[in-house]
C-alpha cells in the first residue's frame, strides 16, 4: 500500500502540484492557473479521448449485428459468449476500450482533489518542491479578485451544472439523430423493446448536473472550476467529432 500511495505521489500528484505552482509563478492568479492546467491535463489525455471516442463509435455502428448474434444463442448463454468473443475480434472491436480514459481521468481528478486541497488551504510544501521551481512560499486562494477558491461556491457549482447538462444534451441528441436513420432500432422501439443506452443517456442528462451541484456545495470551488473547464473543453471536443461525422456522411 505504501509503494502504490509512493508511487501515487512521486508519477502524478507531484507533478501535478509543481505545474500548478508554475502556472502561479508565471500567472500570479489562482484561477488561471488552474485554467491552464486544467487545459495542459486535457491535451495530454485527448490521444486516449479520441482512442475512447472511437471505440465507442465502432460498438454503435456494430450494434445490429451483435443483437443478432446474442438472439441467436441467447439458450446457450456459454456458446452465447464464445460467438459475442469472436465477434469483437473479428470486427477488431474492444468493448472496454472506454473504460481505460474513465480511469486515468479518475485517477488525475484524485490526485487534482489533493494538490488543490494542498495548495489552496495551507503554505506552499516546499519539500514536494521541484529545485528548477520557484518558490512562491503561498498560493493565494483568490481567484479572478472576487472568488475564493478554496471554499465551496455554489454559483460556480451551478454553472458548472449547466455546461455539464448542455454536454448531455449535445450527446443524446447525437445518439437519438443515429437511431433515427437506423431502422432495425426503430422496429426494437415498436416492439416495445427499451433502448438501454438511450434511457441512460437520458438520465444522466439530469443526474450529472445535481451531482455536480451536490459536489460543488461541499468541496472547495478550485475543484469545481477544474471541472468546469474540463466540461467546456469536452464540449468542444464533441462539437468537432460532430461536424467530422457530418462531413464523412455528406
Amino acid at each position: 500500500m505504501e509503494l502504490i500511495t509512493s508511487t501515487f505521489t512521486t508519477l502524478i500528484f507531484q507533478p501535478l502540484y509543481n505545474l500548478l505552482v508554475m502556472a502561479y509563478v508565471a500567472v500570479p492568479d489562482i484561477g488561471v492557473a488552474i485554467i491552464v492546467l486544467t487545459v495542459g491535463i486535457r491535451l495530454l489525455l485527448m490521444p486516449l479521448t479520441k482512442k475512447s471516442i472511437e471505440s465507442q463509435k465502432k460498438m454503435q455502428e456494430v450494434q445490429p449485428e451483435l443483437k443478432k448474434i446474442q438472439e441467436k444463442y441467447k439458450h446457450d448463454k456459454q456458446l452465447q459468449g464464445q460467438k459475442v468473443m469472436q465477434f469483437y475480434k473479428d470486427k477488431k472491436v474492444n468493448p472496454a476500450g472506454g473504460c481505460l480514459p474513465m480511469i486515468v481521468q479518475l485517477i488525475f481528478l484524485i490526485a487534482l482533489y489533493r494538490v488543490f486541497m494542498l495548495g489552496l488551504n495551507s503554505d506552499i510544501a516546499s519539500d514536494l518542491i521541484y529545485s528548477f521551481v520557484k518558490d512562491p512560499g503561498h498560493l493565494n486562494p483568490i481567484a479572478f479578485g472576487f472568488f475564493d477558491l478554496s471554499k465551496p461556491n455554489l454559483i460556480l457549482a451551478g454553472v458548472t451544472a449547466i455546461a455539464q447538462y448542455f454536454q448531455g444534451k449535445m450527446m443524446l441528441a447525437k445518439k437519438e439523430a443515429e437511431n433515427k436513420k437506423n431502422p432495425k432500432k426503430k422496429d426494437s422501439k415498436k416492439k416495445g423493446e427499451p433502448d438501454f443506452g438511450t434511457m441512460m443517456q437520458q438520465q444522466m442528462v439530469y443526474m450529472g448536473p445535481i451531482l455536480t451541484i451536490v459536489i460543488g456545495i461541499k468541496f472547495a470551488a478550485g475543484l469545481i472550476l477544474y471541472w468546469l473547464i474540463t466540461t467546456i473543453f469536452m464540449i468542444i471536443q464533441q462539437w468537432f467529432v460532430i461536424q467530422s461525422d457530418k462531413k464523412q456522411k455528406e
